[in-house]
C-alpha cells in the first residue's frame, strides 16, 4: 500500500478481508473430503472409481452453479447473491456429517452435488466485488490475496482433521460441521458492512475518486446472460480455466498421491499440506503484485498480464516430473512450487475478465469459465480414477505430465484468441483506442 492510497482511504480492503475470510471457509470446506480420503476408502471400502465418481458429483454441481450462480450474482447484487451462495454450501457441507455407511457413496455424492451448487457462487461474488472496488491497477493484487485464501483453508483442513480424527475414523463428522458457525460470523459481517463504494457512507470521496480513477462509468441496464457467449474473451478466459483440473487434482487427490505413494496417513499429511500451500499463496500474492507492478512500470495490461503468465507456466513445468523421484520432499516442493504457479496464474486470469469485460457482465462471465474448468475436472477425475483401478500407481505419471505441460500450451491459445485485450464497454463492444 503507497502514500497515495493512505491518503485517500482504505475501507475498501475490509471489504478485501471478507472475501479472504468467505474463501477462506469455502476452501476448508472444499478440501476436508480430499484429507480424509484415504480414511474414508478404508473405512467405507471405496475403489479409485468410487471416490473419483464422488468428486464428478461435487464438479457437475460446480459447473451448473456457476452458469447459473454467476448470471444471479450479476442479477442480484453481490450483497444478496454473496449470502445465498454461502448459505446453500454451508448446509450441504454439514449434511456430510450425517451420511452413513449403508449408502456411504450415494450419500457424499449427494451432499458434494449441493456443496458445489453453493460453491459456485464465491469466485464469481468475490470478482465481482473486487471489480466493484478496486481501480484496474491494483485488481491482481486484490484478487491474489483473496485468491490465497484458498490455500488457508486448504492448510487448516489437515491440520483440523488431524487434531480432530482418529486413524480409524473414529469423529469423521465433525470437521464438516465446523464451517456452519464460521459462515453464520461470515454472513452476519457482511450483511453489516457490504454497500457499494458509491454509496457507502464509510467511503471518502477521495478514496471512491481511487477506486474509478481508471474505470467507464456504466449505465444500470441489465446484460442478457447470453450476451457474453459470442465473445471470444468469453472463451479465453474459459480456455484458460481448463487448468482448474490441475488444481483440483492437487487439492483432491494430493493426500491419496502422498499415501498411494509415500505412506503419508492422516495424522503426517498435515506438513506437506502446509509446505505445499504456503507456496501456493505466495505465488498467488507474488502473481497479482508482478503484474499490477509491470503496469505501473508503464506496460500494457496486456503485456503486464500475459508476461506473469508466462511466468507462471515456466515456474509450473518441473512437476512433470514429480512420478519420477522416489524423495517424498522432493515431490511435495515440486507439487508446491506448481501450486504457487496456478495460484498467480489464477490471480491473473481472474483478473482479465475484469480488465475487459464491464463490471456488469464480471460474474457471468467468470461462471461461464469456472464451468468449463469444472467439466474439465470431470473428465480428469473419471480419467484417473479408472486409470489408477487398472494401472495402478502408473496413473500418477500421465497426471502430473498434463499438470505441467498444459499452462505454456493453454497461454498460446489465450492469446490467439486475445491478442490486445482491447475492453469492452458496457454493451459489449470494443472500445476504440
Amino acid at each position: 500500500m503507497d502514500k497515495t492510497t493512505q491518503k485517500v482511504g482504505t475501507y475498501r480492503y475490509r471489504i478485501l478481508g471478507l472475501l479472504m475470510f468467505a474463501t477462506t471457509i469455502n476452501y476448508f470446506d472444499r478440501s476436508i473430503i480430499g484429507v480424509l480420503a484415504p480414511t474414508l476408502e478404508n473405512m467405507f471400502g471405496w475403489t479409485n472409481a468410487d471416490y473419483a465418481n464422488i468428486m464428478i458429483s461435487f464438479k457437475i454441481a460446480y459447473a451448473l452453479g456457476l452458469l447459473y450462480m454467476g448470471g444471479l450474482i450479476d442479477r442480484l447484487g453481490t450483497k444478496k447473491g454473496y449470502i445465498l451462495s454461502i448459505a446453500i454450501w454451508s448446509v450441504f457441507g454439514m449434511l456430510h456429517a450425517l451420511v452413513r455407511p449403508g449408502f456411504s457413496v450415494i450419500g457424499f455424492a449427494a451432499a458434494r452435488f449441493g456443496l458445489g451448487f453453493g460453491e459456485a457462487g464465491n469466485f464469481p461474488a468475490a470478482i465481482k466485488t473486487t471489480a466493484e472496488w478496486f481501480p484496474k491497477k491494483d485488481r491482481a493484487f486484490a484478487t491474489g490475496l483473496f485468491n490465497a485464501a484458498t490455500s488457508v483453508g486448504a492448510i487448516a483442513a489437515p491440520f483440523v482433521v488431524g487434531w480432530i480424527v482418529h486413524e480409524d475414523g473414529t469423529n469423521w463428522q465433525i470437521p464438516f460441521l465446523i464451517t456452519g458457525a464460521l459462515s453464520a460470523i461470515w454472513v452476519f459481517l457482511w450483511f453489516k458492512m457490504y454497500k457499494k463504494p458509491e454509496v457507502h457512507p464509510k467511503v471518502s470521496k477521495e478514496e471512491l475518486a481511487y477506486i474509478t480513477s481508471d474505470s467507464v462509468i456504466e449505465n444500470e441496464d441489465k446484460l442478457p446472460w447470453k450476451s457474453v457467449l459470442g465473445k471470444r474473451e468469453t472463451w479465453a478466459f474459459g480456455l484458460a480455466k481448463v487448468t482448474d483440473a490441475v488444481w483440483w487434482f492437487y487439492l483432491f487427490w494430493g493426500a491419496k498421491f502422498l499415501a498411494d505413494t509415500f505412506q503419508v496417513d492422516i495424522k503426517n499429511i498435515a506438513l506437506p499440506f502446509f509446505v505445499i500451500y504456503i507456496l501456493a499463496d505466495g505465488g498467488s500474492i507474488f502473481g497479482g503484485y508482478l503484474s499490477g507492478a509491470l503496469m505501473r512500470k508503464g506496460w500494457s495490461i496486456n503485456k503486464a498480464r500475459k508476461i506473469t503468465l508466462l511466468i507462471c507456466s515456466i515456474i509450473i513445468l518441473p512437476v512433470s516430473f514429480v512420478a519420477f523421484t522416489e524423495s517424498k520432499w522432493v515431490a511435495i516442493i515440486l507439487i508446491g512450487m506448481a501450486a504457487a504457479g496456478h495460484q498467480a496464474w489464477s490471480a491473473n486470469i481472474f483478473t482479465l475478465v475484469s480488465d475487459v469485460f464491464p463490471k456488469k457482465a464480471t460474474a457471468s462471465v467468470v461462471g461461464i469459465g469456472g464451468m468449463i474448468g469444472a467439466v474439465a475436472g470431470i473428465i480428469a477425475d473419471f480419467a484417473l480414477g479408472s486409470v489408477l483401478d487398472s494401472a495402478g500407481n502408473n496413473g500418477y505419471f500421465w497426471a502430473f505430465l498434463i499438470a505441467g505441460f498444459s499452462y505454456v500450451i493453454i497461454l498460446g491459445f489465450v492469446h490467439l484468441l486475445m491478442p490486445k485485450m482491447t475492453p469492452l464497454d458496457e454493451n459489449l463492444n470494443k472500445i476504440l483506442e
